[in-house]
This record gives C-alpha cells, sequence and structure tokens, in this order.
C-alpha cells in the first residue's frame, strides 16, 4: 500500500462514516499521512481525527476511535493506533514496502513532481498558499535568484521574489566563483526565509558537509545498481528483511521508506508555502537514513553467496532512493552525480 493507497483508504472511512452519521462533518478533499514523528509509531500517521474534531464537536479521540474501527482490518493495512490527543498511526501488512517501491520506480523522475503533489495548482480546500519573503541580509540578491528558479519548477512562477535581473546574476555569478555551482546553490536554498545565508570560503567535499553527504548517498544507491547489474540481477520490489541475508534494525528501514514516502507531500509543501528550504532539509535526512539502512541491510550477496529475492528487494530500495534524492537535487538544481 503507497501513501497514496492509505490515504484514499482513510477518506473512504471519513465517508462511510459521514454517510452512516457516525460523524457529521463535511467530507475533507484529500487527507495527508506522513511518516510518523520518531520510530516506534507504526509506518504512517495522520491527524485527521484532531482536523475533524471541532467540525464534530466531539473530542479528537473519539473521533479517531470511529476511524479506527472502520479502518481495522482493510487491506494492507495491519493494525490502527490511536496515540496522543487523536493521532492514527498505521502499521502496514505484508507487501506495505514493496507497494511504495514499486509505485516510486514507476513513476520514476515524476515522483514528486508538481503536478502529481499538487504543488502546481498550491490551493486546496482549507489551504493557504503563501507569498514569499523578500530574501535580506548578505547574498540577498543571489538568493533571490535561486529561490525564484526553484518556484518555477515548483509551478509558483507568479510567487517568485522580484529584484532586478542583472543584480541578482552578478552575486550569484560571485558566489558560484568561490563555492561552485551545486555548493553555491545549497547554502542559499538551505537556510528558512528569515534565515541568514551562512556561506563557507570554500567548498568541502566531505560528508560532514550536507550537499555533499546527499551527493554521496545518490552515488551510493546508483553504484548499487550497477553492482547488480554486474552481478547478473536486477532490483525487483519484495521483503527487503529476510534473514538469509542479513536482518537489520527494522526501526532503520522505516525510517528510510518514511523519507521517501513523504517526498511528494514535501514538495506539495515547499510550493504551497514558496520554501525550497523544506526540500533541502528532506534530502538531507533522507540521504542519513539511506546511508544508515545500507550499512544494516547490506544489498549485494557476499562472498559465494547467489542473489536471493531478497537482495532484489534491497537493490530495489536502493534505487528507488536514488531516484528521490535525484528528483530532489534536480528540482534545486544541484547536479546528481552516477560516482563521488
Amino acid at each position: 500500500m503507497t501513501p497514496a493507497e492509505l490515504s484514499r483508504t482513510v477518506l473512504r472511512s471519513v465517508r462511510g462514516a459521514v454517510a452512516e452519521r457516525e460523524l457529521s462533518v463535511p467530507v475533507p478533499a484529500r487527507i495527508v499521512v506522513q511518516a510518523p514523528p520518531r520510530p516506534g509509531c507504526g509506518d504512517y500517521a495522520s491527524n485527521v481525527a484532531l482536523q475533524l474534531a471541532q467540525q464534530a464537536g466531539r473530542p479528537a479521540r473519539e473521533v479517531a476511535e470511529i476511524l479506527r474501527r472502520r479502518l481495522a482490518g482493510s487491506a494492507g493495512i495491519a493494525r490502527v493506533e490511536i496515540a496522543g490527543p487523536g493521532f492514527l498511526n498505521f502499521t502496514l501488512g505484508d507487501g506495505a514496502s514493496a507497494g511504495l517501491v514499486a509505485d516510486v520506480l514507476a513513476r520514476g523522475e515524476r515522483y514528486g513532481q508538481a503536478p502529481e503533489s499538487g504543488a502546481a495548482t498550491g490551493a486546496g480546500p482549507g489551504r493557504i498558499v503563501e507569498t514569499p519573503a523578500s530574501p535580506a541580509g548578505d547574498w540577498a540578491r543571489a538568493r533571490a535568484s535561486v529561490v525564484g528558479e526553484v518556484l518555477d519548477r515548483l509551478g509558483r512562477a507568479a510567487a517568485k521574489p522580484q529584484r532586478p535581473a542583472d543584480a541578482q546574476e552578478h552575486e550569484l555569478a560571485r558566489l558560484v566563483a568561490r563555492l561552485g555551482t551545486d555548493e553555491a546553490r545549497w547554502v542559499l536554498l538551505r537556510p528558512a526565509a528569515h534565515d541568514p545565508v551562512r556561506a563557507p570560503q570554500r567548498p568541502v567535499q566531505h560528508e560532514d558537509n550536507p550537499r555533499f553527504r546527499v551527493q554521496y548517498a545518490h552515488a551510493r544507491a546508483r553504484a548499487m545498481v550497477r553492482n547488480a547489474g554486474e552481478l547478473g540481477f536486477v532490483g525487483e520490489p519484495g521483503d527487503v528483511t529476510t534473514a538469509d541475508a542479513g536482518h537489520g534494525d527494522v526501526q532503520v528501514l522505516q525510517a528510510l521508506e518514511g523519507r521517501l514516502a513523504a517526498y511528494p507531500t514535501v514538495v506539495a509543501t515547499a510550493a504551497r508555502r514558496c520554501a525550497p528550504d523544506r526540500v533541502v532539509r528532506h534530502l538531507e535526512v533522507t540521504a542519513d537514513a539511506y546511508l544508515r539502512w545500507q550499512e544494516e541491510f547490506w544489498p549485494l550477496p557476499v562472498g559465494e553467496q547467489k542473489p536471493l529475492a531478497v537482495h532484489r528487494a534491497r537493490v530495489a530500495l536502493a534505487e528507488a532512493t536514488g531516484t528521490v534524492l535525484g528528483n530532489g537535487l534536480r528540482l534545486l538544481g544541484i547536479s546528481a552525480p552516477e560516482h563521488v
């Protein structure tokens, strides 16, 4: 089950509760599900009950319980739990991970693009589409230039900050000459709108540098796909936890899958709020999650071991991660290297 499928399943449960008069609320146009805030809280979470509670005139946990009963036993959902003031936490059944990976690979470069994520239109029921703050401080002109480019790609061309083009290009050229294109764009896009740009004196090709770490993780993921091909097999979505190939920490796996699943929502939010920095930070945590996962769940056969179904599944997950990281880097106008 993909996040989109889970969202539709939850939405059907709300429609059913309204139709049978368990809830008296307007049915929302869509429901957001995303990775939980911390490991151990299931595969996905939603605050839909908290959103509906005020309209229903009932406590959020009571609304959550109505939806939990309707969702229990749904195909692809192993468990639904209520947490805190009324969050719904979902643990998916067998095949959920494979469905996510298959979805990413099927969409390829389209995964998370503005038309799919809803970013191009931005607006929707109950949503406020924001306008960008005008960059200020050091490198403000250069920042306005690269933010404007990314907003174009996000379908928010009309919202991009307006500054004299010549001044923008001159300042950006100075920073590129100092840091190189990739590092210059990263340091300009990474801060939130109200935060200052902190440009280093020179680029550092080291894992302490978040931009390098994201590009390195992308290159490592792509290398796994190439190495599998050299060994005579290709990735195929499936179960990555089989003990025959070594079984790592499942929470590490869940963290990576949650980042991949959340990418389209992050892109949509970045577009709606005119905040490319959200994409930058999401790529950083995705890269970190992938590098931890790769250590825990080594994708390739070791020694004389023959490729198993679990190796094909892990290579497919590595390929899906490379797809998400590559899509995000290209969205930001930063190279996605095959080798580092």
